[in-house]
């Protein structure tokens, strides 16, 4: 162990001691990004810091297979964070961990792990990965149906009610976790709503992420409503986005900003935009992974259906945010094909090895759609090259299956594992029958 290492130690037994901490949960992430993990007393704290705490991997679908189930799950403990919706007597904290091996290695089925990989990558080209993703979600009166909680729109400064007050206490928790927040709103549909959070760096943001969606949905059941991250819970309104503002810095400098370029982005930038485009079919099964993800990306709903990028249009996969000459920490691309229900440690990997493959190999960028390319006819967007994200869950599976950049970069465990899972997914839905094809066929056929 490192001076470091014990240091931070040090901190988190000293913090826990000062805020008279009774409980810490360990947190890890699932294949899928569903949050896990298990509790631990104050007075295991010190020794777990040191060794981790064992458990049984096997138990949780897709994160090792029975002849491994050992796990060691060895707590970060630059993410010690108090719950602030806990007592503040024998309060409660979290630290997200790291998933071990019994021999103390990485264990490669870790979603963690796989960013960090991914992160290092791009470390070695001298890049930082920095992400700012726009959270929307829906709120509900209940979890067994769609009745919102407000009739609001894009933007509405609505009069203060119930959803508008869930928003401000779950923008107030976050801050006091130390998460930063941009800005929030009511989004373009009723009852759904958007906080973005602050730019850093991907693995912290992939951490505040899966904190950020259970403080959400703990403030909302705080007041009997519910909370969903669901990508379409309703028909014929706009479902939910996880738009991904992204750069590259090397040290202070954002490599994505050039003052004389078009747009203010550098070729560097270009090159990522180019990865992102020609990889994107083969990722959209990591950033979209559930069956629901495909009743978002369909035309008409501000959501990307086709692979294209542009300035202003915000139909297409990839757009420049506006950036004036010398704001170049603001410069970025937006990646707006994912969802809020995805594993951001995926996302954030698929995302970041995509757009290396592009620098690495000096891809060529289209010119920009500026035009909206769903206007055109398919013979016209046939004669321009212009592509369609997968249109279901299982067209995405086989782009993924065939992607050898996929491969790599979730590595054969998670890759393997991923699909299998998908797949398991797809055959239980399609085998389902549903209430449109009742109300639609019953009667007639």
């Amino acid at each position: 162990m490192t001076t470091k290492d014990q240091e931070a130690n040090r901190y988190v037994l000293h913090t826990a001691k000062e805020q008279d901490v009774k409980f810490i949960r360990l947190w890890f992430s699932d294949i899928l990004g569903g949050l896990k993990g298990f509790v631990i007393t104050v007075d295991e704290l010190e020794e777990v810091l040191d060794e981790g705490r064992g458990f049984d991997g096997s138990t949780i679908k897709g994160f090792a297979r029975y002849d491994e189930r050992d796990m060691v799950a060895m707590p970060d403990p630059a993410t010690f964070r108090l719950l602030p919706w806990r007592p503040k007597q024998d309060a409660v904290a979290r630290m997200f961990c790291d998933i071990l091996t019994p021999d103390g290695m990485p264990f490669e089925g870790d979603s963690r792990h796989v960013l960090k990989r991914n992160l290092q990558r791009a470390s070695d080209l001298g890049y930082t990965y920095y992400v700012r993703p726009e959270m929307e979600f829906f709120y509900f009166k209940g979890s067994e149906g769609t009745e919102p909680l407000d009739q609001g729109g894009y933007f509405d400064m609505t009069p203060i009610d119930v959803a508008t007050e869930l928003r401000r206490e779950t923008v107030l928790i976050l801050e006091e976790m130390g998460i930063g927040v941009d800005s929030s709103h009511h989004e373009a549909a009723v009852s759904q709503h958007e906080i973005d959070l602050h730019y850093t760096d991907a693995m912290t943001m992939a951490d505040n992420i899966m904190t950020f969606r259970l403080v959400v949905k703990e403030v909302a059941l705080k007041h009997g409503v519910h909370a969903t991250f669901m990508p379409k819970p309703v028909y014929g309104v706009n479902g939910s986005g996880m738009h991904v503002d992204q750069a590259l810095f090397q040290g202070e400098r954002n490599a994505f900003y050039n003052a004389e370029e078009e747009f203010h982005i550098s070729q560097e930038a270009r090159w990522f935009v180019a990865g992102l485009l020609r990889h994107a079919q083969e990722i959209t099964c990591v950033t979209n992974q559930w069956v629901n993800s495909y009743k978002r990306l369909i035309p008409g709903f501000e959501a990307p259906v086709f692979v294209t990028w542009a300035r202003t249009n915000r139909a297409d996969l990839i757009r420049i945010p506006e950036s004036d000459i010398g704001n170049d920490k603001f410069t970025r691309i937006e990646y707006r094909a994912p969802d809020p229900a995805c594993n951001p440690y995926l996302v954030f990997s698929v995302m970041l090895a995509a757009g290396l493959e592009g620098i690495e190999g000096r891809y060529p960028v289209p010119d920009p759609a500026e035009e909206d390319v769903a206007e055109m006819g398919p013979e016209e967007r046939e004669r321009r090259g212009v592509q369609t994200l997968p249109g279901s869950l299982w067209e995405a599976i086989i782009k993924a299956e065939e992607s050898s950049l996929l491969h790599r970069c979730l590595g054969e465990h998670v890759f393997n594992s991923f699909l299998e899972n998908k797949k398991i997914e797809w055959d239980s839905y399609r085998s389902q029958v549903t209430d449109y094809e009742l109300k639609r066929y019953l009667p007639v056929l």
